[in-house]
């Protein structure tokens, strides 16, 4: 994994530290992290408040020439809500985790033109498998099944 993976993993970290669902982003401009997140569903009792969308809130406002050149790191793949977000920014090139535990809305992305590049990062993969273990009534939550 690369250093950008490396720092969404951490941000999926702090999630799961803190009481939450282990999923991080950052957003990489120009070689540097402009924002980075975690979901925090759990931790502020939001509905949206996803590691994606996290990320996207840390960042700030940005002109739109900035998220048109920038590249962001999700340590799992994109729900619809947060594929949205991207594609509303115009982000060109999303890195994913990995896929094995929810697949999200790659084809969307990939249908507008995104370019998407999947690790499956064991680390990530193995995060996500021992969080849906232990917490599989959250997980469902999280992603709107019952």
């Amino acid at each position: 994994m690369d250093k950008f993976m490396e720092a969404a993993l951490a941000e999926a970290k702090k999630g799961m530290e803190t009481g939450g669902i282990p999923i991080g982003s950052v957003i990489v401009h120009d070689g540097e992290i402009i924002g980075r997140g975690h979901n925090q569903r759990v931790q502020k009792g939001s509905a949206t408040l996803h590691g994606e969308m996290d990320a996207l809130e840390n960042a700030g406002r940005q002109p739109a020439a900035v998220y048109k050149n920038s590249v962001l790191y999700t340590t799992l793949s994109p729900c619809a809500m947060c594929t949205g977000a991207i594609l509303l920014y115009g982000i060109p090139k999303v890195v994913i985790g990995e896929n094995k535990t929810f697949m999200g809305e790659e084809e969307l992305l990939k249908s507008r033109g995104v370019e998407v590049n999947v690790l499956q990062a064991e680390p990530c993969i193995a995060l996500m498998e021992k969080f849906i273990q232990q917490s599989p009534q959250l997980w469902h939550e999280d992603i709107g099944c019952e």
